[in-house]
């Protein structure tokens, strides 16, 4: 058999998947190789012992039979038996022949209920052929005879160079050997039958703790374990801890308990650190907003002030402004992240995108602003004030970070059930090692696409983005690559 051919049938052989049918089908298998075992050993030993009693029986009906025939026979000098040969010892289906020169001269058969025998036993030439054939050496030989079917024989030599032949037939053994066959094949079928049914349930049976733990195993890891607070399903039933399986169970149970304590520990610091900084952004609100007022008010005062306190005034109120900004983004983190409801509401947002793209061409006139937008309006429901932060923060994340001349285009994308709000630019691309990271808190690149010390940023933007779009609902998604980058956003209608 050639390889491919061997691997064709190993590919056409049944794949089971479960645990229960593999230990089932081996079982059958162990146990049908086990029967053709035994019934091969049993076929092949009755076979042998029937035909070793038939031989046993030619020995004792030696040549007594085809000496008889010589009195018969067809040529002159046929003298050497005895015409008066008592047949009546002889079993049925006798047979009996004498050659000589390799030419059958005389032949007959012991039939049923004849005491005489049956000369005119019909040979073909390929039935003398044979019995030419057979070896002359006093040992059994089995040949088969057109007309009559399998026969054991015995040939010996005669006294006048001729070749006597004694044969019983075969036929009783062959029979008793196919109903031991038939009985074997019927009664070792019936047992493989109720072995594999029986086997079945025993193997269900025995792997039902086995499946408790996989139910286990499953419930567990159909929770959502990356935030928030985790409730972890019951523990696998306890099992032998003997077994296989007990130890199985109690690995994952160990295990299970290792992880519950692990996520409380970590929701634990997730709400302590939430907390400090919706309480830090809460308390720094007002001493910001105090430090930028007396900022301003010294800027305003009408006596003379040398250049470097004006400049200095001028800077503590930037970087002011830029810390409420900050704290303003940091303080709506903490407020989602401890899942306040939004506003909800009708928001067109063909409006919204309208006001955002305007407000963003004036901040960034070194850039090309282009909409591409449906000819209805497209209304979401949300918040609008935060879906609007979602849009002017995308618009300034490519202003920022794109050089002068760049081509932003804002897309709006009715779907069934959903609206697609797409922001594409042409710009430099963000650099590999931040893509994965990109909607993570404080992420800043070191080596900005379009350098505006001006406006340095605090690495919130695109964070907020993605809190607020989830808050409605939606996802949010970048593609970038060099010349290309896209901000898609989906929100439910």
């Amino acid at each position: 058999m050639k390889t491919g051919d061997r691997t064709g049938l190993l590919a056409r052989l049944p794949r089971f998947r479960s645990l229960r049918a593999r230990l089932t089908f081996g079982l059958v298998v162990l146990l049908a190789v086990s029967c053709a075992a035994v019934g091969v050993v049993a076929v092949v030993e009755l076979n042998g012992f029937l035909t070793q009693r038939l031989d046993e029986q030619l020995a004792q009906v030696g040549t007594r039979f085809p000496e008889s025939l010589e009195h018969r026979g067809r040529l002159p000098d046929d003298h050497d038996g005895d015409e008066q040969a008592d047949t009546r010892r002889m079993a049925t289906g006798t047979f009996g022949a004498r050659l000589l020169h390799g030419t059958v001269t005389n032949k007959g058969l012991i039939r049923s209920g004849d005491l005489s025998a049956d000369l005119n036993v019909s040979l073909s030439a390929g039935d003398a052929a044979r019995l030419a054939r057979t070896p002359a050496d006093g040992r059994p030989h089995t040949v088969e005879l057109s007309a009559l079917g399998h026969y054991r024989v015995v040939a010996t030599l005669g006294r006048d160079g001729d070749v006597l032949m004694a044969g019983l037939p075969l036929e009783p053994v062959e029979a008793t050997v196919h109903r031991l066959e038939l009985v074997s094949a019927v009664v070792f079928g019936l047992a493989l039958a109720t072995a594999g049914v029986a086997g079945a349930l025993w193997v269900r049976w025995s792997l039902r703790p086995l499946g408790r733990v996989a139910a286990t195993a499953t419930r567990v890891s159909e929770l959502p374990l990356a935030s928030g607070e985790v409730a972890l399903p019951p523990r696998a039933p306890d099992a032998d801890p003997h077994s296989e399986v007990g130890q199985v169970a109690a690995a994952l149970n160990r295990m299970l308990g290792h992880v519950e304590d692990a996520l409380t520990r970590r929701h634990t610091s997730q709400e302590r650190l939430r907390r400090f900084a919706a309480d830090a952004s809460h308390e720094l609100r007002t001493p910001v907003a105090s430090v930028r007022g007396h900022a301003e008010l010294g800027l305003l005062h009408p006596g003379p002030v040398p250049p470097e306190i004006t400049r200095a005034l001028e800077r503590i109120a930037a970087e002011s402004s830029r810390m409420g900004l900050m704290v303003d983004d940091l303080l709506l983190l903490a407020r989602l992240d401890a899942g306040r409801p939004l506003e909800r509401g009708p928001v067109d947002l063909t409006r919204l995108v309208l006001d955002a793209v305007t407000d963003a061409r004036a901040a960034g006139p070194g850039h090309r602003w282009a909409l591409d937008l449906p000819e209805d309006p497209v209304t979401v429901t949300g918040d609008a004030h935060r879906l609007h932060q979602v849009v002017a923060n995308l618009l300034a994340n490519a202003r920022l970070h794109t050089p002068a001349g760049t081509e932003v285009t804002v897309a709006l994308e009715p779907r069934p059930g959903a609206v697609r709000l797409r922001v594409h630019d042409d710009g430099p691309g963000i650099p590999e090692e931040l893509r994965s990271a990109v909607f993570e808190r404080f992420t800043r690149a070191d080596h900005r696409r379009h350098a505006d010390a001006s406006a340095p940023g605090a690495g919130l933007g695109l964070s907020i983005v993605a809190a607020v779009v989830e808050a409605h609902g939606g996802t949010v998604e970048a593609d970038s690559e060099p010349g290309a980058t896209t901000f898609v956003v989906t929100l439910p209608d």
